[in-house]
């Protein structure tokens, strides 16, 4: 299955500061639009310079709202880094994070920038057959 739509991300610096200077806590909040109707909130950390085009960054995000009419929560998982400018990134589903009628859900989400500063996501997913 596919879903796709915006979305809008705040973040701020975690209360608390993390046992390395080098590693940066942060606070996510998340609206997810279009096939995906939700919020979700996470942490993430950071480490490296994103301007010198070097970095990566780990964070867990719960999301709850309603997929394609079914409604539930699920967790992501993010890793990704940036080097010499190039990104790699990989947005998964935790197994076993699904609840409600989204129970059993797996799947990987991608995320696409737009002119303006504008998020996108594309996500590939599926349920099991009995849902």
């Amino acid at each position: 299955m596919h879903a796709s739509g915006p979305f809008e991300v705040k973040m701020a610096p975690a209360e608390g500061k993390s046992a390395d200077p080098a590693i940066t806590r942060f606070t996510l909040d998340k609206k997810y639009h279009g096939d995906l109707e939700g919020t979700a909130s996470g942490e993430m950390l950071s480490a490296g310079n994103p301007s010198s085009g070097n970095a990566g960054y780990v964070a867990i995000e719960k999301v709850t709202g309603t997929l394609q009419g079914r409604s539930g929560s699920f967790v992501l998982q993010h890793s990704a880094s940036i080097k010499a400018n190039v990104p790699q990134m990989t947005i998964t589903v935790v197994p076993g994070s699904g609840t409600g009628q989204l129970e059993g859900i797996s799947g990987t989400l991608t995320i696409t920038f737009a002119p303006g500063g504008k998020h996108n996501y594309d996500f590939e997913y599926t349920l099991p057959a009995h849902l």
